[in-house]
């Protein structure tokens, strides 16, 4: 009789042990599917930040080239702009010698015409 309990009690203990490893087993392989799953959802994350960085860079690239085109040409634009200032002062100071050149060939005229003009009067008198 005591060595079928004991038979039972060693039974029921590897039964025990077995259903123990099982279930450590089972733990262990959830444990497994649960770290896969989060690095996986980690890594899709960090494959879109990577993308998305990429992304940027070339973006950043492509400003800073058209940024240093856009300057130049507004140098160009701002130097056509000056030269155009200089031309209409210059036109402006061609227009103001014109007019000052007429007043003086307008003052030598009526000189000339009152010169005449006394002239005339001594010789007919």
């Amino acid at each position: 009789m005591l060595s079928r309990l004991l038979k039972e009690h060693q039974a029921k203990q590897n039964e025990r042990k077995d259903l123990q490893e099982k279930r450590r087993r089972e733990a262990i392989a959830a444990a497994t599917c649960l770290t896969e799953a989060l690095v996986d959802h980690l890594n899709v994350g960090v494959a879109q930040a990577y993308v998305n960085q990429r992304k940027l860079d070339h973006e950043v690239k492509t400003l800073q080239v058209q940024a240093s085109q856009f300057s130049k040409q507004t140098a160009q634009w701002i130097n056509m702009v000056e030269g155009f200032n200089q031309a209409l002062k210059e036109i402006g100071d061609v227009e103001n010698w014109a007019r000052s050149i007429e007043m003086d060939m307008r003052t030598v005229a009526t000189a000339l015409e009152y010169v005449h003009k006394g002239h005339l009067q001594s010789t007919c008198s």
